[in-house]
């Protein structure tokens, strides 16, 4: 199967490639310095080659300032590459727990039911909401074989030209002794999930005979742990004590978030291998 990934050289997107090849996937992958830009339409009409596009190239930033970059990116330009698709290909979208604003609040575990209606998101999560229902229109068009894979807090170890995520800054400041500083007293509960589990499911996506699903991906609820946790299990594992400050100032974004991983556990047979301190040990 001929694969190509979007964000192949990201922070997720290297591992994604080199785990994809490894199974046996011929992969391509263009950065922007190789002229690849999703947000020009027409450089993209080569996409129609492939059996398969993997989209993880995106907009990470929450900053008020960088909505024009968020639907620019994320949202035009997954409209840009839906456009250029032929009839029957695959197509997996990377998402985000974050569409689902605070309605994760209460849920043990958040499952696909749960609302995106607005709660306080940012551009960001709308330009992510957007996309998913341009992946949802093209689909039903083009009858793509189509998943939208809504990630929670997914790490991978660093590669060259990638800062990574919060989880290799904390790692990175409990080396060196940098100050992290924890809002809500560091209570905020996540689910990690490793790179490699990431890549698996992704692998099955592209195999199974399936269309038009939406999957929670995530560490699920064993792994699960609160930021302070987190911080404290790293500085057991680098054997440093940590520069940490726990303030009160009120967390803005979801205080809490644990996928509930069923549906793909049931649709695909994936579940999560990598445990929490055995991944951790990949990025030290």
């Amino acid at each position: 199967m001929k694969v190509f990934v979007t964000g192949g050289s990201g922070y997720l997107g290297t591992h994604i490639c080199r785990r994809l090849k490894a199974r046996r996937f011929e992969v391509d992958s263009l950065s922007r310095r190789e002229g690849f830009d999703i947000r020009k339409s027409g450089n993209l009409g080569f996409l129609s080659r492939y059996d398969a596009v993997v989209h993880l190239a995106a907009h990470l930033d929450k900053n008020p300032g960088a909505a024009d970059s968020c639907f620019a990116v994320n949202a035009q330009g997954t409209l840009n590459i839906l456009k250029k698709l032929r009839r029957g290909q695959i197509f997996l979208f990377a998402s985000t727990k974050d569409v689902y604003g605070k309605h994760t609040l209460r849920r043990s575990r958040v499952s696909e039911k749960c609302p995106t209606d607005f709660t306080g998101q940012g551009a960001y999560e709308w330009s992510k909401l957007i996309a998913e229902k341009y992946v949802q229109y093209y689909a039903q068009r083009l009858n793509l074989r189509s998943a939208i894979l809504r990630l929670s807090t997914t790490y991978a170890p660093l590669t060259e030209g990638n800062r990574g995520s919060f989880i290799n800054f904390f790692a990175r400041a409990v080396r060196h002794g940098i100050p992290i500083i924890l809002k809500a007293r560091g209570r905020q509960v996540r689910d990690l999930l490793h790179v490699n589990d990431l890549a698996d499911a992704m692998e099955r996506c592209l195999r199974a005979e399936i269309s038009g699903e939406i999957f929670n991906v995530g560490g699920g609820p064993d792994n699960v742990t609160t930021l302070a946790g987190l911080v404290d299990l790293l500085a057991s594992l680098i054997g440093k004590d940590p520069a940490l400050q726990k303030i009160s100032e009120k967390e803005t974004g979801q205080m809490r978030y644990v996928t509930d991983i069923r549906k793909i556990e049931r649709t695909l047979n994936w579940t999560p291998r990598i445990k929490l301190l055995k991944g951790l040990k990949t990025i030290l």
